[in-house]
């Protein structure tokens, strides 16, 4: 007799919401310099992508269901945090300048031998599969996104840290002739290039995924294209964009908002609603396109999967 053990975060998939069509919803840009400049420089759209073939993935069934109906399309490519382009949501016009051909992605630091890889070729040595997962915002709005992608520790494989390997550093591009928020004058004060990291333990969990696309489709550049990190337990301040270095290192790696606001941000950034941002409350969250207001899970609803890997360090700030 099959028994099906529910994981807490699971529902139907008929409560699915239909996909939005992105790239009809867009509009022409408006006229100027500024707008041709943009257009010279704007990448193919999702159907001309060359890893466009590649989508849809199978879905993973153990994470078919997020435990809420999935975020239209529309909605979650044009409300987006990418400082790169921008610090308001609505960057997804700003942020088609950036090339996503060619892209490489570095592996260095504490492994078996440093490379360089095309994004492409890369693409080659892995699997892809679709995971519906929460993204849980430290501004207190959360969303649900299918996810196209690989997972993080089958990059680990291929990079084969050794021993002194103990944090997974990543580092996204810096390119201020394309990327506004990174021009010199604008946010000077921010610690370009963007930095993440991660412990081995976390990288080597199942659920961190290496996020390549989203709705069936190559992922669009205001989400992080062409590869970015999503850690559905953890607040969205640790989903870095446009990687292009992934590095293995020995010392906690101090990332970008631990730079640009210790008091409010640290290293671990796990989800839990008894512990307050200093300056509002995590209690609930306000679920992207539907104005509702929901209360905030422990671990997004994933502490099944993760608990264990904190166990031990009550003296860690881990919870912001």
């Amino acid at each position: 007799m099959l028994i099906k053990r529910n994981r807490g975060w699971e529902i139907p998939e008929a409560r699915v919401t239909p996909e939005h069509v992105f790239f009809n919803r867009r509009q022409l840009m408006a006229a100027g310099a500024g707008a041709l400049a943009l257009a010279a420089v704007r990448p193919a759209r999702a159907a001309d992508d060359p890893s466009a073939s590649l989508y849809p993935a199978k879905r993973n069934p153990a994470y078919g269901d997020a435990g809420r109906p999935v975020t239209g399309e529309a909605d979650n490519s044009t409300f987006n945090n990418y400082y790169e382009f921008g610090t308001s949501k609505q960057i997804s016009d700003a942020a088609m300048a950036l090339p996503i051909r060619p892209w490489s992605i570095a592996i260095d630091g504490e492994v078996e031998k440093p490379m360089t890889i095309a994004i492409d070729d890369l693409f080659k040595q892995v699997t892809f599969e679709e995971r519906i997962y929460r993204h849980r915002c430290v501004e207190a709005w959360s969303m649900v996104v299918p996810w196209t992608g690989f997972p993080l520790k089958r990059l680990v494989e291929i990079a084969k840290p050794n021993s002194n390997a103990k944090y997974v550093r990543f580092e996204t591009f810096n390119k201020p002739d394309v990327a506004v928020g990174q021009k010199d004058g604008l946010f000077t004060s921010f610690p370009w290039p963007y930095i993440e990291g991660v412990t081995m333990a976390e990288a080597m969990n199942d659920l961190p995924l290496m996020v390549t696309g989203a709705y069936g489709k190559p992922l669009p550049n205001s989400m992080g294209s062409p590869l970015r990190l999503h850690l559905p337990w953890k607040y969205g301040f640790k989903s870095i964009k446009g990687i292009v270095k992934v590095s293995f290192v020995s010392e906690r790696p101090l990332s970008f908002w631990e730079q640009l606001g210790p008091e409010e941000y640290g290293f671990w950034a796990n989800v839990n609603p008894e512990v307050p941002h200093p300056r509002w409350s995590q209690a609930t969250e306000e679920v992207l396109g539907t104005g509702e207001r929901v209360p905030t899970v422990l671990f997004n609803g994933y502490g099944a999967q993760v608990a264990d890997l904190y166990k031990g360090l009550d003296a860690e700030k881990l919870y912001m």
